[in-house]
């Protein structure tokens, strides 16, 4: 239930692309771009802080189709430097570091997703 792309559950990135990403941009992405048949777009695009050298991003997704985000980026003629999912629906990453994990429990879970959370 959670990941599937019908159910529109929230996946938050911080990305970094390559050159200055401009508000028309931000808008293409949000309105969607057509990559080898497919429609990619995001839900929500935020621009953090843009030079010429590099863009920062937060960007909303509901589907999660592979390699969205690069092929999103790659298509507006940005290359993704670094990529980084920090929340999922409800649940926030935090400070945990890379290949860490912990439990979640039941009352997270529901808090986080409703009661279809205690059903999957």
């Amino acid at each position: 239930w959670l990941t599937d792309p019908k159910n529109k559950v929230v996946r938050v990135y911080l990305v970094t692309v390559e050159g200055y990403v401009t508000d028309v941009e931000t808008k293409k992405i949000m309105e969607g771009v057509k990559d080898k048949g497919e429609f990619l777009k995001a839900e929500k695009v935020s621009l953090r802080k843009a030079s010429a050298r590099e863009s920062h991003l937060t960007v909303e997704l509901t589907e999660g189709k592979n390699r969205e985000i690069r092929r999103i980026f790659d298509k507006i003629g940005h290359e993704v430097i670094a990529l980084k999912r920090v929340a999922f629906g409800g649940l926030q990453l935090g400070k945990m570091a890379p290949g860490q994990f912990r439990d979640i429990s039941p009352k997270e879970l529901f808090s986080a997703f409703g009661p279809i959370a205690l059903k999957v």
